[in-house]
């Protein structure tokens, strides 16, 4: 684990149990089973909504892009705020935002995950 994801999880401790887990290339940040950030190439991303997403926009935060057969995507994480690191009360708040989107976003209808059609 990278001495950034280890910084991030002393952040976020007083907020309860949070734990990384790592994928493509970086690492997911669950609470509980609730995945609300990404960390890649040092920069944590938090899980937004229709309802969350202009908190970030308002702050000028990028999203995560990646490239996907050629083409840039952009997801629906964000770049963390910078007060997140300064202050216990915005890391809470910020992960409550992050949390309540993510949360959104799995008791949507259809389920946690899109389900693909099988071919037949």
């Amino acid at each position: 684990m990278s001495e950034f994801v280890e910084h991030v999880l002393e952040v976020l401790e007083h907020c309860g149990p949070i734990r990384a887990k790592r994928m493509f290339g970086g690492h997911g940040l669950y609470r509980d089973d609730l995945m609300f950030g990404l960390i890649t190439d040092d920069v944590l991303y938090l899980k937004t909504d229709g309802e969350s997403v202009a908190l970030f926009e308002d702050r000028r935060l990028s999203p995560f892009v990646y490239v996907k057969k050629g083409e840039p995507t952009k997801t629906s994480y964000y770049m963390a705020p910078e007060e997140m690191f300064e202050d216990p009360e915005a890391a809470e708040e910020w992960l409550r935002i992050a949390c309540d989107a993510a949360s959104r976003f799995r008791n949507r209808p259809g389920g946690r995950r899109r389900r693909r059609k099988s071919a037949r």
